[in-house]
């Protein structure tokens, strides 16, 4: 075992690939300018990197380029896209639809929201994780202006039936909002043929750059109107101001670039290291998966584990893997996840909760040795319990 636990945290973040930080590197330096100076060469290098950089991302998601709004990262799209739409439709209605397991970066902006007069209804999900499409139906109003829906869950790694539940605002006449921070470069995306209206992404999921993301804005049939969230300048068409940072950007799009060439291989590769981990684990007996079987990211295993402390799991698992007992957003709390409450799991079994995030750079030797650390924590930890119970 090496000096530093292996790293199968990779919802939470991902290291910079080399080859995202090679694209980058010259722009802090040599190609250092502002992308809105237009007047000089600097300028104008960067405003060239950046336009490049917005159709790469564009193409990934079969979108136009000038639908691409660069913010600080997946939370801050959240953010435009609740609020924006909010703003700008209050007039047509104050209902919006989400789900009980979205990121908090929906649920807080729709709780914000709703202090301030709007209704919010949270759908629930099945054991599975996944909606319940009829649920869906059924809280359907004529002033629903919105639908949030994450594609890919954060914690569990459940994929929705996006492009369903899409098709089904669109022929109620609602926008359809999806956070995708976890799905892009993991699973296709189409904008076009899912229906989708606008979209949030990040990079740092896919080895890129922290502090860079994007929302996708539609501009044709229908044409999304958004309110911007932040003020001073103009930039990105209005919507978004602030001075573009060329580093991020280019890193983000080679990022994407390399996620969506490599999609095919690497997901191939990672769901035999998810399947091999979870075969190790699961003779151990009374371990339980989080989220549907099969609708999952490629690298997301979710489980619960009976007959331990929550808390002496994870300080046991240390010293081996860096993991995550949920997501990295809301770790500060002490209340078990609310995406395991949603999906019925007990107290105990959500404290108990491990998500291991396998990634780019894991090998079979990396996850046979966190499988028999676990293994051994786990069993000693189980057979400690039996005796305090005596």
């Amino acid at each position: 075992m090496s000096a530093r636990p292996i790293y199968l945290d990779n919802h939470a973040t991902t290291p910079v690939d080399r080859r995202v930080l090679d694209a980058m590197l010259p722009y802090f330096t040599e190609q250092f300018g502002n992308a809105a100076s237009i007047n000089h060469v600097y300028g104008w290098e960067a405003e060239a990197a950046v336009k490049q950089s917005r159709q790469i991302i564009a193409e990934a998601i079969n979108a136009s380029p000038e639908e691409i709004v660069f913010t600080s990262g997946a939370s801050e799209a959240n953010n435009l896209a609740i609020k924006g739409i909010a703003e700008a439709y209050f007039s047509k209605g104050k209902h919006i639809i989400t789900v009980k397991t979205e990121h908090n970066a929906i649920l807080d902006p729709c709780t914000y929201l709703q202090k301030l007069g709007f209704d919010i209804t949270v759908l629930p999900v099945k054991s599975d994780g996944l909606i319940d499409i009829g649920d869906l139906i059924k809280a359907i109003r004529a002033e629903t202006i919105l639908v949030s829906v994450m594609t890919a869950n954060n914690e569990i790694g459940v994929i929705q039936p996006i492009a369903e539940i899409a098709a089904i605002c669109r022929g109620n006449d609602i926008l359809f909002h999806t956070d995708a921070a976890q799905a892009i470069g993991k699973i296709p995306l189409d904008v076009e043929e899912m229906n989708i209206d606008l979209m949030s992404l990040t990079a740092h999921k896919i080895y890129g750059p922290k502090g860079i993301g994007a929302l996708y804005v539609r501009r044709n049939k229908p044409r999304v109107q958004l309110a911007p969230q932040m003020h001073g300048g103009g930039h990105e068409r209005g919507m978004r101001s602030g001075t573009l940072y060329p580093p991020q950007i280019v890193g983000f799009a080679k990022a994407v670039e390399l996620a969506i060439a490599e999609m095919q291989s690497e997901t191939e590769r990672v769901v035999n290291l998810r399947q091999r981990l979870w075969e190790n684990l699961s003779e151990l007996g009374e371990v339980f998966l989080n989220g549907h079987a099969t609708k999952r990211l490629p690298g997301n295993l979710n489980i619960s584990v009976a007959g331990v402390d929550g808390q002496a799991l994870m300080l046991g698992l240390q010293p081996a893997a860096a993991v995550s007992s949920g997501s990295a957003c809301t770790s500060a709390k002490i209340s078990p996840s609310h995406v395991l409450a949603a999906i019925g799991r007990s107290d105990k079994l959500a404290y108990a909760s491990i998500r291991f995030g396998i990634g780019r750079f894991n090998t079979e030797a990396e996850i046979d040795a966190v499988s028999q650390h676990a293994i051994a924590t786990i069993t000693s930890l189980r057979q400690a319990q039996k005796v305090n119970q005596f």
